[in-house]
């Protein structure tokens, strides 16, 4: 740890990848507003740590609950209501954000000027710089890329220092650790090991996007409390995919 503020020494600006499912708590489906609020304190120490930080949130916790009306929809479509869903859950974490001190910018990169802004990049960039954590919701603005592909594609538009994917587990297996107890855990892989392997931490797209651009990629568990100031500042049990 550096001294200055309690920054974290070399990271200046990340992303963290969120799924919408993550923010339902116990629920079916739906917003958890003390999840939610959990996650905001958590999101605001790390900025307030001196850190700049971009999220990117998933829309599966709106979509679940809707799942009926997709049935028979093509696919464009379906993924058009997933897009929307991701501004709910952005607009909800920017208001607890705020509840926690920490000002916040909603980025739709589909144009939805009376809702959010616009997705500019500069834009975003100045925001960050300005201390106001970014969150970009509805994906791409494009149907079959998938949030993660979003997350690594704004974490390198915005030169972040790495992308955070917060999971239910504590990094990448080998196979799902809950359904089976022989999975082997990795501290370290490289891109082309996750997708000679297939392990389905993101989808190949957003590994491709990472290992391109040499952006790493952190995989931790949500599971503790401020479980991501504990990861960007390196602490605790994770995987990190880098070259």
């Amino acid at each position: 740890m550096s001294a200055a503020g309690n920054k974290p020494d070399g990271v200046r600006r990340v992303l963290v990848k969120l799924s919408g499912e993550a923010l339902m708590g116990d629920a079916g489906y739906g917003i958890d507003a003390a999840t939610v609020s959990r996650f905001a304190a958590d999101i605001a120490a790390t900025r307030k740590a001196g850190v700049q930080v971009a999220l990117v949130v998933g829309g599966g916790n709106i979509f679940r609950g809707m799942s009926a009306a997709v049935d028979g929809l093509d696919r464009t479509s379906a993924d058009s209501m997933g897009m929307l869903a991701t501004v709910m859950n952005g607009i909800a974490l920017s208001g607890a954000l705020k509840a926690h001190g920490c000002e916040a910018a909603v980025v739709s990169a589909i144009p939805m000027d009376t809702v959010c802004e616009p997705y500019a990049r500069r834009r975003a960039v100045a925001h960050l710089e300005e201390g106001r954590v970014v969150i970009f919701v509805a994906g791409t603005g494009n149907p079959y890329f998938t949030t993660d592909t979003a997350a690594v594609l704004r974490g390198v538009e915005t030169d972040c220092d790495a992308v955070y994917k917060a999971t239910q587990v504590d990094g990448i297996y080998s196979a799902d650790p809950k359904t089976n107890s022989d999975a082997e855990r990795y501290d370290t892989l490289t891109y082309d090991e996750v997708l000679a392997r297939d392990l389905k931490v993101m989808d190949a797209a957003a590994i491709a996007i990472a290992r391109d651009n040499r952006l790493p990629v952190v995989v931790f568990s949500l599971a503790q409390e401020g479980a991501i100031r504990k990861a960007v500042e390196g602490e605790g049990r994770f995987t990190r995919v880098s070259a």
